[in-house]
């Protein structure tokens, strides 16, 4: 029953940054790994960064050295930071939760897991 819910989102300008949070319930939250996704207009759902462990990390190539994903297990709460934002980046981002995924698969795929509701990201001038 866990449950993910994200917030953070909103409407910056090219080269600003933000804070995505996802926030867990139901269920201790340390032993999953957790994602997060986006998702464009006419585009698939792709994920942009997976966290197993601070050890266990993936990143797109498209944000690598630009975005930072951390989490803190005692708030059961998930960050995406986001740096030097481009309109490229602009979406619907989604978190996504598993225990039975590591940090490459769950971002090289789509199915299974939980996911939250997703928060807006608009990148424009």
């Amino acid at each position: 029953q866990l449950q993910l819910v994200e917030s953070g989102g909103g409407l910056v300008q090219p080269g600003e940054s933000l804070r995505l949070s996802c926030a867990a319930s139901g269920a201790s939250f340390g032993a999953y790994t957790i994602g997060w996704f986006r998702q464009a207009p006419g585009k698939e759902r792709e994920g942009v960064s997976c966290m197993r462990s601070a050890a266990l990390t993936y990143y797109a190539d498209s944000v690598k050295g630009r975005f930072t994903v951390s989490r803190d297990n005692d708030r059961n709460t998930v960050y995406l930071q986001m740096n030097n934002l481009t309109p490229e980046d602009t979406g619907v981002y989604y978190c996504r939760a598993s225990l039975l995924m590591n940090a490459e698969n769950m971002c090289t795929t789509r199915r299974g897991g939980y996911w939250g509701q997703g928060t807006q990201v608009t990148v424009s001038s």
